[in-house]
């Protein structure tokens, strides 16, 4: 079975000073930063996934800005795959599912930003599209939201997306236990 680390989002626009800062980011780039080099060191592929916001009313994620860059912990490799995504769902009008299949790969590791947006809609499309998905938990990153004026702070909004992919789409781990297996 041939695997692929898939890093979405892990854009300026989401750390300290960015658009749209969200809990955690730098901690969880570091994380994602040690499955990358794991890959990387195993020769498996890493493929990148780039928002770019060009809807009305868009302010984070725009062209040609500081905020829609990859962010340094997570630069990919001149070799690395990067698709640039313009939906949540990083498979919608993409090669990301031809560039895979092409590449006979089955299981899929996830790491990125928001958790509960691109994290979630991506790792559901890959389940529906056979692929074993697999979710590091702590190399993810998402903000507070609210909902019919309550707040829900971002670790409870974390842990509850997690939650929800865990029952059916994908196994969800933290960095370390990864890195052990």
């Amino acid at each position: 079975m041939s695997k692929a680390l898939i890093v979405i989002d892990i854009q300026n626009d989401y750390f300290e000073n960015g658009a749209m800062e969200l809990s955690g980011a730098l901690k969880a780039s570091e994380n994602a930063a040690k499955i990358i080099e794991k890959f990387r060191s195993e020769g498996q592929p890493v493929v990148h996934v780039q928002h770019l916001s060009v809807a009305p009313g868009s302010f984070f994620f725009l062209p040609e800005t500081e905020g829609v860059k990859i962010h340094q912990n997570v630069k990919p490799l001149e070799s690395e795959k990067v698709i640039t995504k313009y939906y949540p769902n990083s498979f919608r009008d993409t090669d990301l599912l031809e560039y895979l299949k092409s590449n006979n790969i089955t299981k899929l590791i996830f790491t990125g930003m928001m958790t509960h947006m691109c994290v979630d809609a991506t790792v559901r499309a890959a389940k529906d599209f056979e692929f074993e998905c697999t979710v590091i938990g702590d190399a993810c990153a998402t903000r507070d939201l609210e909902v019919n004026g309550q707040k829900v702070n971002a670790a409870d909004v974390q842990t509850a997306f997690l939650a929800g992919l865990s029952f059916f789409y994908a196994s969800v781990i933290n960095t370390s236990d990864y890195l052990a297996v």
